[in-house]
């Protein structure tokens, strides 16, 4: 049999490293998943929907240390139901590779079935959108995606394949190698201007961001480095994992709309170091600290892509570089004296961050409160435990209850996506097997999303998901009401679901339902248990409980 250049597409993405590919099958690209079987290192995850494979292929992005994510879909209908996945990767800065099965080269043009002009569609959603039409060109396009796909602000890259390409004989034609990934380096001259300004600041504070995430060494140098520098860390929206919460020099959660005393004293901060971090509107509070586009604080913004630097704000200090050498290099140079107030500042930030997370609640009248849930469930996480979240309200019982350490992995959808807290737990129990996986997600991003566990039963894998069901889009219920003040809100309320524990034992999987505060503790030791089944806790949650800091008024 010869080779064909669906083998040589799947050798080359071996080469690159890919062994998770997430898709829903399809026949545009049936050549290629033919040729995958006889490629035992590349794994076909075959999913439920396209969004689904999307978000798993984000999640596994997130996971591989800067390695992008796969995801397979056809064309037309495939590729739009995978946007929700391409929209969060390029939003969130996620590496990920998009394969697109697309017409027959000789229909091109003709509006074919499902046809559609992919870099005219994805081109705000996605780096760089490569065509290919010959088999020459099918492994060097593989080679050019990874290569944007990882380097300078990551993101994803699409490849459009035609279906009858794949069958065409590829003899001899090499696999085109990896391409060595650039990071540039700070100079020495900006190094030394850096430690200046840092020694000099009495109330310096970092904010640290998704490109310094990957290998635990990288976080084990950043907690170094905040003690020999005498530095206060805060992570940022969504990466929560990437200083110790427990840590004394942590410096609270900088997500969606911090807290007025934790920000206010932030706001006191004579220097704001933005280590790896964009600089988006979340975290900028609206773009209000710092301040757009002239910050009200001196700043200095290190990001690896000279093209996002200096895009919003102009910063005081603008460096190119991979978050981690400059902090490794920081480090070489040995950390000068502090100001005599700093100790004294990142003590006062981090007794803020105590008193704000400390488990305090009341019990709810209208369904349990799911700040119990959360406190109960930071009692018995495993401290290597995956947790991802969906988009909406109760994710701020998350970030106050549950806390987070860079042994942990946290996933999620920085732009506010829904939907992405199901499929992203299945991708980390196929990425990390054995490894304690839990999804928390409304009733809302359930029912988008949550069919992809029957992908996690169909591949023997157990992640826990806890959904947290009052009944209402309650994060559009309370924007309505502040905007409309006591008008109905048709849109959001009353939804009508299911019972997810049933829903859960129709797919195989353990079912298990709060509804008292009483419950928790049983319902949670049973469901966390080591079991080679997912279970599925349906949370009986309280409606009035707006968010971990607001209940509506009765």
């Amino acid at each position: 049999m010869s080779r064909s250049v669906g083998r040589l597409v799947g050798e080359s993405l071996v080469a690159h490293g890919a062994d998770l590919i997430f898709c829903v099958p399809g026949e545009s690209f049936l050549g290629l998943t033919d040729a995958i079987t006889d490629l035992p290192a590349l794994r076909l995850v075959v999913c439920r929907h396209e969004g689904g494979a999307s978000y798993m292929a984000v999640a596994d992005g997130r996971m591989r240390g800067g390695r992008a994510g796969l995801c397979l879909v056809s064309r037309g209908p495939g590729v739009s139901n995978a946007m929700i996945g391409l929209h969060t990767a390029f939003h969130d800065a996620v590496p990920m590779v998009l394969l697109i099965g697309q017409v027959e080269r000789r229909d091109m043009g003709r509006g074919a079935l499902q046809e559609q002009n992919y870099a005219k569609l994805l081109a705000d959603t996605t780096k760089a959108v490569l065509e290919v039409h010959l088999p020459s060109q099918a492994s060097e396009a593989i080679a050019r995606a990874y290569h944007l796909a990882e380097s300078g602000t990551p993101g994803p890259v699409a490849v459009i394949l035609p279906e009858d390409l794949f069958d065409d004989d590829a003899g001899d034609l090499p696999v085109v190698a990896p391409r060595a990934r650039p990071l540039p380096q700070a100079g020495a001259g900006q190094m030394a201007e850096l430690a200046e300004r840092l020694a000099k600041a009495e109330r310096p504070l970092v904010l640290v961001g998704s490109a310094m995430d990957g290998a635990p060494e990288r976080l084990a140098a950043l907690a170094r480095f905040a003690e020999t520098w005498m530095l206060p860390v805060a992570p940022t929206h969504r990466w929560p994992h990437l200083f110790d919460s427990h840590h004394p020099h942590y410096a609270g959660y900088v997500g969606n709309r911090v807290q007025p005393k934790l920000m206010a004293a932030m706001k006191e901060a004579d220097l704001v170091i933005a280590l790896g971090e964009r600089l988006g509107d979340v975290v900028s509070q609206s773009y209000t600290f710092p301040a757009a586009p002239d910050p009200q604080v001196p700043v200095v913004h290190i990001w690896p892509d000279p093209l996002e630097v200096n895009r919003v704000f102009n910063v005081d200090m603008p460096i190119i570089a991979d978050p981690a050498s400059v902090v490794a290099a920081l480090m070489d140079r040995g950390a000068p004296s502090a100001p005599a107030g700093r100790a004294g500042w990142i003590a006062r930030l981090h007794g803020i961050h105590r008193e704000l997370t400390a488990p305090n609640h009341e019990p709810a009248t209208d369904g349990v409160n799911f700040a119990a849930v959360c406190v109960a469930l930071a009692q018995r996480m495993a401290p290597d435990a995956v947790l991802s979240t969906d988009a909406g309200n109760f994710t701020s019982f998350v970030h106050r209850y549950v806390p987070f350490g860079p042994r942990n992995i946290f996933l999620g959808s920085a732009v506010g996506g829904m939907g992405p807290a199901v499929p992203m737990a299945v991708a980390a129990t196929l990425r990390h097997p054995g490894r304690q996986a839990i999804a928390i997600v409304g009733d809302g991003g359930a029912l988008m999303t949550g069919n992809e566990i029957a992908t996690a039963c169909r591949h023997g894998t157990a992640p826990v998901i806890i959904i947290a069901d009052n009944n209402t889009y309650g994060s559009i219920g309370m924007h309505h009401a502040n905007r409309y003040p006591g008008r109905p809100v048709a849109s959001a309320a009353d939804l009508v679901n299911p019972d997810f524990a049933v829903w859960a034992s129709a797919f195989g999987a353990r079912g298990y339902t709060i509804r008292e505060e009483a419950e928790i503790a049983s319902v949670l030791d049973e469901a966390l248990a080591p079991h080679d089944r997912p279970a599925v806790v349906h949370v009986k949650a309280s409606a009035a409980q707006i968010t971990a800091w607001k209940r509506r008024a009765s």
